[in-house]
């Protein structure tokens, strides 16, 4: 299986005696709970819970490496270091660019110190290692491709960054968000979604008989706005839909549509959600 670089990621190094406590006081991943060689999806909200920046992050030696997209880097850093005040914490922008993601058989040789396993694959049943650098070949299509069949979503392709809550990208599930380690920047509203029941819009994969039409275009329902399409390859895509709105529709046998094109959505198996078939029913 390849070994694909990511030429738009970039990484930074957060490391001191006190690294780890000031990550854990500032985003929505548990750092004390991260593996060995484990790479979990992360975000720093802003104070209303939506996501300001989103990342995966893994040890590092005596540290930890973020990797996030290359566009956000410089303004991660800067509101990481505005954040440090006095804190045993150095941040550092890594000086190598891109990363190497590998699965199957090239994963399997990739992990240790040279690669973390990615959480939110293995969920999925996908053993997927990320390395720093360019360390493969492999056309990029090849991993979006992958992400749209297991419903992985990247901000700027599937999500606008500070428009989408941690549960709308499924982070509730993937292992990049907790809900019992304490206060950290947006806590209490995602724990008030959490505990009240109330995420209405979650990552789907969307099929059609055709190719899908470009991302950004609507899918509705009799006229209705249900979400938007995100990644494309083919007749295979991801979205970010209102649940409510599109298991209702499905119940009733309306047909759903992204633009002019009928479309099949599907909620990733390994989250265990189910479309409710009724406003009723998603409020319950």
């Amino acid at each position: 299986m390849p070994a694909v670089f990511l030429k738009d990621r970039s990484l930074l190094f957060v490391s001191g005696a006190e690294a780890q406590s000031f990550l854990q006081n500032l985003i929505t991943t548990d750092i004390a709970a991260l593996g060995a060689d484990e790479a979990r999806p992360g975000a720093l909200l802003t104070p209303q819970g939506k996501i300001l920046f989103d990342f995966m992050i893994w040890q590092d030696g005596e540290g930890y490496t973020i990797e996030t997209d290359a566009g956000q880097r410089d303004g991660l850093l800067k509101r990481l270091t505005m954040y440090k005040l006095r804190a045993a914490v150095t941040l550092v922008p890594s000086t190598e660019e891109g990363v190497t993601v590998s699965w199957g058989e090239d994963a399997e040789g990739a992990r240790g110190s040279q690669g973390a396993r990615d959480s939110r694959f293995a969920k999925a049943g996908v053993t997927l290692t990320r390395r720093a650098g360019r360390q493969g070949d492999g056309a990029e299509a090849l991993y979006d491709v992958l992400r749209i069949r297991h419903g992985i979503v990247t901000s700027g392709s599937d999500f606008a960054l500070q428009d989408a809550f941690p549960h709308d990208v499924l982070m509730d599930f993937n292992g990049g968000l907790s809900f019992r380690k304490g206060c950290y920047v947006g806590q209490e509203v995602v724990s008030r979604m959490q505990h009240r029941g109330t995420a209405r819009r979650r990552v789907v994969t969307v099929s059609a008989a055709t190719d899908l039409p470009g991302t950004g275009t609507e899918i509705t329902a009799a006229g209705k706005p249900v979400g938007t399409l995100g990644s494309v390859h083919g007749g295979n895509g991801l979205a970010i839909v209102r649940i409510d709105r599109a298991g209702a529709a499905m119940a009733a046998g309306t047909p759903l549509l992204a633009g002019d094109t009928p479309v099949s959505l599907v909620l990733p198996a390994w989250s265990g959600l189910v479309f409710p078939a009724s406003a009723d029913e998603a409020s319950a």
